[in-house]
């Protein structure tokens, strides 16, 4: 069975196309989701061949090279690993420019982060990695300056890190956290997963938690864990990729277009199923009680019509 879902984006970007399918083996969110986009024409700069390899690949136990130089939002160096507070780290891997799905992810970790007992800048970690490198410290001055305000708990300034680095850096950094993105040149914007990566407080990679939502419970568990340096990979996935229709035309590609046609037909056509159901089984219950209203046991009775 596969179900069609739809959630829309911010301003002008249309609603993007959910393909869920249930997997059996899968563990608490039991389905695997993939983001279909369908693309009308030369002018997109991404193929569906090129969204094909957007993927976010588990790498649990790889250690973050510790020569990766980056920038945070006050311009100052940062490394992996070489924090003397020695705490376990969210890493969260977008771009601050991204007008659709960063915001979602980041919306979706705060308000887990939220619920926890456990405090950032005193228990753990987190830094929001820019994968573009046109982003300056001062984009990520005005993103952390954002996301503490909506955090609201005192003390979390010196744990929450909003980095930058060059093209080197960030194709290393995406590279050892298996973090697959692909750039769009016509529209300037990025096509990436979403989810976070904790990482042990020695900069080893622990976890993957998948999604733009998060369970506070399962995120308190992988920081638990990456405290004891535990690293194991997670089965359930739900990936959603950041990218929207063509800007140009103002339309949906030819594919989605496609999509949205067949999964429209598939539920007219089981509206009309469920009426025909319906009306046979209400006949054959006034068929049977007529039959039975008109046996010799009993005097011949009409339903009522």
């Amino acid at each position: 069975m596969k179900i069609f879902l739809s959630c829309r984006a911010k301003s002008r970007h249309p609603d993007a196309l959910l393909w869920v399918t249930p997997r059996g083996s899968s563990t608490s969110l039991g389905m695997t989701v993939i983001l279909i986009f369908g693309f009308a024409g030369a002018v997109f700069g991404l193929t569906p061949g090129d969204l094909s390899r957007v993927t976010m690949e588990q790498h649990p136990g790889l250690q973050l090279s510790h020569d990766l130089i980056f920038r945070d939002e006050n311009g100052q160096q940062f490394r992996f690993g070489n924090s003397a507070t020695k705490q376990p780290t969210v890493l969260v891997p977008g771009y601050y420019r991204c007008p659709m799905l960063c915001p979602l992810i980041n919306d979706g970790l705060i308000q887990a982060l939220q619920d926890l007992r456990a405090n950032v800048g005193r228990d753990f970690q987190v830094v929001d990695f820019s994968i573009d490198p046109a982003d300056t410290p001062a984009d990520a001055l005005r993103k952390k300056s954002e996301y503490l305000r909506r955090y609201g708990r005192p003390g979390a300034s010196e744990g929450w890190h909003c980095i930058v680095g060059d093209q080197r850096s960030i194709t290393e950094l995406a590279d050892e956290v298996g973090y697959r993105y692909a750039y769009d040149p016509e529209t300037k914007q990025y096509a990436h997963p979403s989810g976070v990566i904790v990482l042990t407080p020695e900069g080893k990679i622990s976890r993957y938690i998948f999604g733009a939502t998060f369970d506070a419970r399962e995120l308190h568990d992988a920081l638990v864990a990456a405290r004891e340096g535990e690293s194991t990979s997670t089965l359930s996935k739900l990936f959603l990729i950041c990218y929207h229709y063509n800007p140009i035309t103002g339309k949906y590609g030819a594919l989605i277009m496609s999509i949205v046609r067949i999964a429209g037909v598939v539920t007219l056509l089981a509206v009309i199923g469920f009426v025909a159901l319906m009306v046979g089984r209400d006949r054959r219950a006034r068929r049977t009680f007529y039959e039975t209203s008109s046996s010799p046991d009993g005097p011949a009775v009409r339903p009522y019509q």
